[in-house]
This record gives C-alpha cells, sequence and structure tokens, in this order.
C-alpha cells in the first residue's frame, strides 16, 4: 500500500566578493589563513608630504592582517563562517498522514456501519469499490499502455459476479467469471481486429484481478458469523498493514524488494507477521464462533504473506506502467485499487482458512 527522500544539505555561503567562494572550515584551514590568501590592494603612488600619514595605514592595515581585523578602517568587519553542521533531518511519510487517516477512519465507518446493520448493503459497497477499482486499471492501462480493455462488459460483471458469489457461493462466482470473460471477448469484436489480443487479455486479468477476488469478502458474509468474518478480514490485512509501516519505517534497513518496491523492509515483513499474528489470536478467540487463538496465529501469519504479495504485486503493475498511484480519488492514499492491492489476494486466503477451521456456515 504505498516511499521519501533525504534532502540535500544546502552549500556553503560565499565570502567577500562573489567569485570567491569560500574553504570549507577544518582542522587543515583556519579563518586567518583565509584571510592572508585574500590579494593585496593596489595602493597608488601617493606624495611625500603625505607619506607618514600613510606609513600609519599600512602599520594599521598590516596590523588588521594579522589579526584577522579589516583590511581598511572603513571596511565592515567579515562575520566569521558558521561551521555548525545542518540539523539532520527526520524521517517524513510518503503521504499526507492527516488526510490518509481521516479517510481511512471515514471509510471504516461507513463499512462497519453497512456491515453490521443490513448485509445487501454491504454487499453494494463491494459492487461500488469493484466498479471504481475497475475503471481506474482500465484507465490507466489505456493512458499508459494504449491498452483497450473493455469497461462496460467489465463492470457488469464484475458487479455480477459479486452478487452471484453472495447468493449462490464459489460455484455461482465461477459462472458469472465465465459470462464475464465471454462478454469481453464479444464486445471488442465491435472493434477493429488491431491489439485485438491484449485488449481482451488485459479485459479477462481486469476481470479476474478486482471481481473475481473481491467475491471472496461477499462469501465471506454468508455465515451465520459473516460480519465478524469480514471485520476480522479486514482487521488483519489492516493491522498487517500498519505493522509493516511502523517497523519498517522505525527499524527498517533490508530491502525486501527493492526492484519491485524500494520503501519495503524485511524488518517490514516481520513486523507484519508479528502485528497479524497477535491480532488474527485476538479475533479467532473472541470474534469467530468456534475459533481458537491457535487457529489465530496461522491466519495472522497467511496474511501477512498473501497482504504483501498482493501489495507487490500491484507495485510491479504500477512500475510496468510507469505512476506511482492508481488513482486520485481518496486523499492521502491515491486511488481504490491502492487500497485494494493487500484485501484482493487476501480474502480467498481467510475465506478458505475460515471455511476449514470452522466451516462455512
Amino acid at each position: 500500500m504505498n516511499d521519501s527522500s533525504w534532502g540535500a544539505p544546502q552549500g556553503a555561503g560565499h565570502w567577500g566578493a562573489p567569485e570567491m567562494q569560500a574553504a570549507p572550515a577544518g582542522p587543515a584551514y583556519d579563518v586567518h589563513d583565509a584571510q592572508q590568501t585574500r590579494p593585496m590592494p593596489i595602493v597608488p603612488d601617493v606624495p611625500d608630504a603625505g607619506r607618514d600619514a600613510d606609513d600609519r595605514d599600512d602599520r594599521d592595515q598590516g596590523a588588521g592582517r594579522l589579526s584577522g581585523g579589516p583590511l581598511f578602517r572603513d571596511e565592515k568587519p567579515q562575520e566569521p563562517m558558521s561551521t555548525a553542521p545542518p540539523p539532520p533531518q527526520k524521517k517524513r511519510a510518503g503521504r499526507d498522514l492527516r488526510a490518509a487517516i481521516g479517510v481511512g477512519v471515514g471509510l471504516g465507518a461507513v463499512i462497519v456501519a453497512s456491515l453490521f446493520i443490513v448485509k445487501a448493503v454491504f454487499v453494494g459497497v463491494i459492487v461500488v469499490a469493484v466498479v471504481v477499482g475497475l475503471w481506474e486499471l482500465t484507465s490507466r492501462l489505456q493512458e499508459r499502455k494504449g491498452i483497450k480493455a473493455p469497461l462496460v462488459p467489465l463492470a457488469v460483471g464484475g458487479a455480477a459476479m459479486v452478487v452471484a458469489g453472495y447468493a449462490q457461493g464459489a460455484e455461482g462466482a465461477w459462472v458469472a467469471m465465465a459470462l464475464t470473460a465471454l462478454a469481453v471477448l464479444v464486445w471488442r469484436m465491435t472493434e477493429p481486429p488491431e491489439g485485438y489480443l491484449k485488449d481482451v487479455t488485459a479485459g479477462v486479468f481486469a476481470a479476474f484481478y478486482v471481481p473475481f477476488l473481491a467475491t471472496f469478502v461477499a462469501m465471506l458474509l454468508t455465515a451465520d458469523d459473516g460480519p465478524q468474518r469480514v471485520l476480522t478480514f479486514l482487521l488483519l490485512t489492516v493491522v498487517s498493514d500498519t505493522g509493516a509501516y511502523a517497523v519498517g519505517w522505525r527499524f527498517g534497513k533490508h530491502k525486501l524488494a527493492p526492484r519491485i518496491s524500494p520503501g519495503k523492509t524485511r524488518e517490514g515483513l516481520f513486523g507484519a507477521i508479528a502485528f497479524a499474528m497477535v491480532a488474527g489470536a485476538l479475533c479467532m478467540q473472541f470474534l469467530i464462533d468456534g475459533g481458537s487463538w491457535w487457529q489465530g496465529l496461522l491466519l495472522g501469519l497467511a496474511v501477512a504473506a498473501s497482504a504483501t504479495l498482493g501489495d507487490l504485486g500491484e507495485s510491479m503493475i504500477k512500475r510496468d506502467l510507469g505512476i506511482k498511484d492508481m488513482g486520485t480519488l481518496l486523499p492521502g492514499h491515491g486511488g481504490i485499487m491502492d487500497r485494494l492491492d493487500s484485501l484482493l489476494p487476501t480474502a480467498p486466503v481467510v475465506w478458505l482458512l475460515l471455511v476449514l477451521f470452522v466451516g462455512s456456515s
């Protein structure tokens, strides 16, 4: 889910004339030495009558040079160059944390309210997220790669996929997925054949990546304790991402996948695993009917792995497209797809493990 740079220190200022740059201060360099190496002023010849006064001026000037004072009486003394090192810069997050927290809290409130009031409303929330995510993905593919994955059949088929998964389970989701792929193939036939293969390939990929994986969230909801299962899924994914960010930002030194996502570290991965396992044990013990804490440890470990892989997977897509975010809809977060990156691949993992641990009903 989402990389800051250290600013270069400001260069030393100029001393005296603009064309004379000051040498850096250090053990082998002294301010007095710097003044002694300045070019001597050219003094014009003066009559002998005033030589005594000029000799006194020369002695004053020489004393000034030896003592580090001004060369002339009317010249202002140069201020010594500051040798204090610049203050160290602090690490900063790559996003607006206030906006990110505000948007995250708002989305969480909407999700929790719809989840525990009316299940059908939460299914509608999933459908909206799927359609917006498809729009972001297909738009970026067309803008950056010239790939025209047909949005209309994807949006209609994606919505049908989520509803079918909620109403008919896995069988309904697979049937809707097949029909959506067929619709993509037929829809694209209305345009010239150039680029047909890459367009339909991207369309089928988008259908699987966004709505099909999101269907498992709707399938979690069908159990008697469905809201608790969905809440567990959301909590573990968020806690995993939070643990990775917190530990990686504070202790991260060893890159996890520098060519894919330079901001991710191995320490951050360990943080994600630790946070998710603790949260999993608590959720399985207190939220899931018939669950046990040791099952939660395994569930948390699996969530940390799938969430990290999902984040890296979308980072690969964005690097291939040459973009930082999939969209700008959510301030501080990017687009909808930038929030779904770790949720989508985690949904089938949580669904499967909960079915194995406590059953599907």
